[in-house]
């Protein structure tokens, strides 16, 4: 093997790559040199971005234990002033859990749940809560047992956590240093047991994984359970359908779908037959939600005193719209833009039109965020907009909970962290953009790399294209170093 193809296929350092990254590197003694020995060692890139998420998953939870302690049982506003508010020990309790009611099929007395009959959580969610309710004894004060409740949560979703960071890091076979954009992320740490979203955010990143390993029908049984868990993966079938399209890949895509339908099926059918209300609630619930914390529809409801009773018809009309525009975008780029590329837009724009957008929603984001774009400053900059706003929506509260003392956030400084966290959103969603029209200012592409994530679309010719085919690059062997039409571009941006 050639000394040229063995540092082709070396992991790219992003120190080399990245100013950020090699500015950071100084505090562990810089960035390592071309000749350093990087194998052979127990410190492979995967286990250090491992254990660095375990650490910053810990630290995640101390930030919690004000709220562990007393916040979420005592005063009104303490775990809104403490920015340690989770859904999850008062849903031990608010929606069955701890009169060990059957989640779908029991009832939830009125007196208990407020008002939501049944459980509002998709099937495998409801199995995850359930499953950590067993895990909890049952005997002592309520206020233990839903501390030990969250406890139990908290070390299933770092399981999940810690699925998520390898399947990052494995996805880029030559980038798995990105993935540790995912472990030191703030907004992960901050967000990440709020509520039980990494179960969905770590099926889909494995989903993600199989598919860049050329296994659709595994990528689709994995994007089916995650389905299953929280409905927004579902949406990354589209630039699928799209990218399949535009490279003539109709039975990868076909595989896929099926193992996401049988998977999915597999899931909800029996509860979908022995109790439909209670499976019906998410639906329902989901459908009928009025507008809510984080939406642009917000601002616009509190400035103008219209409730905008049709938002939904509005958001959905705006969702088709969008990915009209970014199927259009996919078919007429002058490459085929990546996998990861499209599904962060398209789970971006469902984020930025939704009529709520609860803080530990930026977890659908993250890892997507790392795979179209692993840049360190556009990262930082979006995730410093995203913890702005995880603090401004409890501040906010706080300033709503406290009666006439009013300590918190006013409601024109919350409005102000909503357009915040959207126009940090929408930043990121423009330079990703920029990276599929200008492929050559693309950073998972200076190496000469066509798809990493792309499986079966990695390499493939175009069999569709919208427009002139000028500049549409075609599949070259496998072999061939260089699989791109531009010189790849090294140093900073």
């Amino acid at each position: 093997m050639t000394s040229a193809h063995q540092e082709q296929q070396a992991p790219v350092r992003p120190t080399a790559q990245d100013e950020i990254a090699a500015a950071g590197s100084e505090l562990i003694g810089g960035p390592i040199g071309r000749r350093a020995l990087t194998g052979g060692s127990w410190w492979t890139p995967v286990r250090v971005v491992l254990l660095v998420m375990l650490g910053m998953f810990a630290l995640g939870m101390v930030q919690k234990l004000p709220c562990y302690e007393s916040g979420w049982f005592r005063g009104a506003t303490s775990q809104y002033v403490h920015a340690c508010y989770s859904d999850i020990p008062h849903l031990y309790t608010g929606r069955g859990f701890a009169a060990d009611l059957t989640p779908y099929f029991d009832r939830i007395p009125q007196e208990i749940s407020g008002g939501m009959e049944y459980l509002e959580y998709p099937v495998l969610t409801g199995v995850f809560m359930e499953v950590a309710s067993w895990l909890t004894p049952q005997g002592g004060e309520m206020m233990q047992r839903q501390q030990i409740y969250w406890m139990v949560n908290a070390g299933m979703l770092m399981a999940c956590a810690a699925v998520l960071v390898v399947c990052v890091a494995r996805t880029h076979r030559r980038r798995p240093w990105d993935a540790l954009l995912v472990a030191l992320a703030p907004a992960l740490a901050l967000t990440a047991t709020i509520n039980w979203d990494l179960l969905a955010v770590s099926l889909t990143a494995a989903s993600m994984l199989m598919w860049a390993r050329s296994r659709p029908f595994a990528s689709g049984v994995l994007l089916g359970l995650a389905t299953a868990a929280k409905f927004y993966p579902f949406l990354l079938l589209g630039p699928l359908l799209v990218l399949c399209w535009r490279a003539g890949r109709w039975r990868a895509f076909g595989t896929a779908l099926g193992g996401a339908v049988a998977a999915w099926l597999a899931v909800n059918l029996p509860i979908m037959l022995l109790a439909p209300e209670g499976w019906g609630k998410f639906y329902a619930f989901s459908q009928e939600r009025n507008i809510d914390f984080g939406s642009f529809w917000l601002i616009i409801s509190q400035r103008t005193g219209n409730p905008l009773e049709h938002a939904n018809t509005y958001a959905t009309l705006l969702v088709l719209l969008g990915c009209a525009a970014i199927a259009l975008l996919a078919l007429r780029a002058p490459r085929r833009p990546r996998f990861a590329q499209l599904a962060f837009l398209v789970i971006a724009l469902f984020i930025v039109t939704n009529k709520v957008y609860s803080p530990q929603y930026v977890l659908w984001l993250i890892p997507l965020a790392v795979l179209a774009r692993p840049r360190w400053r556009d990262f930082l900059i979006w995730q410093a907009c995203e913890v702005m706003y995880y603090l401004g929506i409890w501040f906010y509260l706080a300033y709503t909970g406290s009666g006439d003392d009013h300590h918190g956030l006013p409601t024109e400084g919350y409005q102000f962290a909503i357009m915040i966290h959207l126009l940090g959103t929408l930043y990121l969603c423009a330079v990703v953009v920029r990276d599929i029209l200008l492929p050559e200012r693309d950073v998972v592409r200076l190496d000469g790399s066509d798809d990493p994530s792309g499986g079966v679309l990695d390499r493939a010719p175009d069999a569709f294209v919208l427009g002139s085919r000028t500049g549409r690059h075609p599949a070259l062997p496998a072999s061939q170093e260089q699989t791109v039409g531009w010189e790849p571009r090294t140093g900073s941006e």
